[in-house]
C-alpha cells in the first residue's frame, strides 16, 4: 500500500470516523435523556394519582372510625349513606 494512501487514511479517515461516531453517540444520549424525562413524568403522574387515592381512602377510614366510636344507634343507616355518597 502506498504511503500516501496510509497517510490519507490516518489524516482524513480517522477524524471522520471519530467525528461520525461521536455524533451518533451524542444523538443516542439525547434519545436516552428524552426517554428518561418521559419515564420521570409518567412516574410523577402515577405518584400523584396514588396519593389522591390514598387521601380518599384515609378520609373514608376516618369517617368510619368516627361512626364506630360515635355510639349512635343508626349505624346501619350511616353506612348505607356512605355507600351512596359519591367519591371525591
Amino acid at each position: 500500500m502506498p504511503d500516501w494512501i496510509l497517510f490519507f487514511m490516518i489524516v482524513v479517515g480517522l477524524p471522520v470516523l471519530v467525528g461520525t461516531t461521536g455524533d451518533a453517540y451524542k444523538r443516542h444520549l439525547k434519545f436516552k435523556e428524552k426517554q428518561l424525562e418521559a419515564f420521570n413524568k409518567e412516574t410523577a403522574e402515577k405518584a400523584a394519582r396514588y396519593a389522591a387515592q390514598t387521601e380518599r381512602l384515609e378520609q373514608r377510614v376516618r369517617t368510619l372510625e368516627r361512626i364506630i366510636t360515635d355510639g349512635r344507634s343508626d349505624l346501619a343507616q350511616q353506612i348505607e349513606d356512605l355507600r351512596d355518597a359519591p367519591l371525591n
